[in-house]
């Protein structure tokens, strides 16, 4: 057994006399001690959730000495190892993969080396997370609607431990955190509520204390999070080369709200470091820094080539899921009702250009829907709602399907399966999946052209409001007139606007659980002729013309 890339491990089986084990060890040990560190690696500290079984967490950490032999006891069995080279002729690195640990705690790790020993104590086994992106992840617990109520209720779940990553940058891979903002720690309104957009998430927060009140055992959160930034500087250069992008810098401003814009200099800095960590997940919040020309165009291949290439890599040195679940919130409002490019672009390239999740190029990826929860008197500015709270409960109902098959799989607001057309009304049909909720008539819009085989842009002047003029259960019907005469309906929009909707006022929602539909685009196929009528083929990618 060991850490894929190969340290030589011996399993001791279940120890009854730690002391007779250690002093076995130290007999064998005769390696001199150098003038380096004997340490765990940043992120291992008290109070700790490693990942649970059936997957098996990673522990490593600093030896002064390599060729030194190590062993770790853990769990009532004991581990040894090898120091190998380190990032500096006086300090090596060890690591363990444990067995799998069943979810539980509170244990105490030791690790010997010669005659000196270090551990760490209170370390729970659960489910680890991590939670990414920009400024609408790194928003704070005390920033939200209710914060004083959060807060004072958190010492209630002692079970969540929470992590947060301090905001470096670095040109080059880093194999540990250069520094942390908060070290594992038991939550409290201190620990909570540090100040705007430090510490802690309040999506990461609310995500985690639902999912715990769901699972009940102990859940680890990871903020590594920084606001104004792109998701190509959360990327590899692997990640970027696959959509044809190689290093360079974009314009760089570096504050809490507009962070660093180089690639690649937060995957190295605040990502590459946790590799070796087990985890079960992450959830992400970005997309804002994107929505401008030319990074817009580039996210249907940038944010899922980001996924995959966490996933491969995460999965290389440690033993997270090679397809481990990512989360992500669909962008929130903003500004104008009349803007109709860029937070729209951004949206439907979240999910690759299919309008949900999980589909074919994004498998076990699930997300939260919030373009109906505008705050345009947020005190933080528009682009940063402070209703966090709808956010992570759409979140952990798309991630109880996902991420813990739960039945039914509940991982999208409603989607039409039809449209039909029939003089100036046209007709979409929702299927026997969902009951409609409709509170608005807005949202919707076709397209209407002199050639009804052509095609509509999102800024063609031929798209046209079609408001709901009556809806059942399973359908809405929407006023064509709009298409004037001598034009055609040849396409199809929802909620194609930066900030469509008032606050939870979307045009459709599902009774069941009260989730709005998600934006969608769609175009007449050729074989549809002169009628807008035609079955909706969710299966393939809309690409924007």
């Amino acid at each position: 057994m060991g850490l894929k890339g190969g340290l030589v491990l011996l399993l001791i089986a279940h120890i009854s006399s730690t002391s007779d084990v250690k002093k076995d060890f130290n007999d064998k040990v005769g390696a001199k001690q150098g003038e380096g560190r004997f340490a765990f690696a940043s992120y291992y500290n008290d109070h700790m959730v490693l990942q649970q079984a059936p997957q098996r967490a990673v522990i490593w950490g600093y030896y002064p000495m390599v060729g030194t032999q190590i062993m770790i006891q853990a769990v009532d069995m004991a581990y040894f190892t090898y120091v190998e080279p380190g990032p500096t002729p006086e300090e090596g690195t060890w690591s363990v993969t444990l067995d799998p640990v069943p979810a539980g705690g509170p244990y105490t790790i030791h690790v010997y080396g010669r005659d000196a020993e270090i551990n760490i104590t209170d370390v729970m086994f659960g489910d680890v997370w991590v939670c990414s992106g920009q400024s609408n992840m790194q928003f704070t617990v005390s920033q939200m609607f209710n914060a004083s109520e959060e807060l004072a209720g958190s010492v209630n779940y002692t079970d969540i431990r929470i992590f947060t990553v301090d905001m470096q940058l670095s040109t080059i891979p880093l194999m540990d955190l250069a520094q942390i903002t908060e070290t594992w720690s038991l939550p409290s309104s201190i620990k909570l509520g540090g100040g705007n957009f430090t510490y802690f998430s309040a999506v990461c927060w609310l995500f985690g204390k639902l999912l715990y009140e769901e699972l009940q055992y102990p859940i680890g959160l990871i903020d590594t999070t920084w606001g104004g930034t792109p998701v190509e500087a959360w990327s590899s250069p692997d990640a970027l080369a696959t959509c044809g992008l190689t290093q360079k810098s974009l314009p760089a401003s570096v504050n809490n709200l507009e962070g660093p814009r180089n690639f690649s200099v937060l995957w190295n800095a605040m990502v590459y470091p946790l590799l070796k960590m087990t985890i079960y997940g992450a959830i992400w919040y970005q997309g804002e820094s994107d929505s401008s020309e030319p990074m817009m165009h580039q996210y249907n291949c940038t944010f899922p080539a980001m996924i995959d290439d966490w996933r491969a890599k995460f999965s290389e040195q440690s033993d997270t899921s090679s397809i481990f679940p990512f989360g992500f919130v669909q962008l929130a409002p903003d500004r104008s009702s009349d803007i109709r490019v860029g937070f729209p672009d951004i949206r439907w390239h979240q999910t690759a250009d299919y309008g949900y999740v999980p589909n074919f190029r994004m498998p076990n990826v699930f997300m939260s829907v919030a373009i109906d929860l505008p705050d345009f008197d947020s005190i933080y500015g528009s682009v940063h709602p402070r209703d966090k709270q709808d956010v992570a409960q759409r979140l952990l109902l798309s991630a109880l399907g996902v991420a813990y098959y739960r039945v039914p799989a509940i991982t999208t607001g409603p989607l039409p399966i039809r449209v039909t057309q029939d003089g100036d009304i046209i007709s979409l049909d929702y299927g026997a999946l969902w009951v409609l909720r409709v509170p608005s008539t807005l949202g919707f819009e076709l397209c209407c052209s002199s050639n009804i085989t052509g095609t509509c842009a999102y800024l063609d002047p031929g798209w046209v409001d079609a408001p709901i003029l009556s809806n059942t259960v399973s359908a809405v019907a929407l006023d064509a007139t709009g298409c004037t005469s001598g034009t055609y309906a040849i396409g199809i929009r929802y909620a194609w606007r930066e900030s469509p909707f008032d606050f939870k006022n979307a045009a459709v929602y599902d009774v069941a659980f009260d989730l709005p539909a998600p934006p969608f685009i769609s175009f007449k196929p050729e074989s549809a002729g002169s009628f807008f009528q035609y079955t909706f083929d969710w299966s393939k990618p809309t690409i924007l013309p």
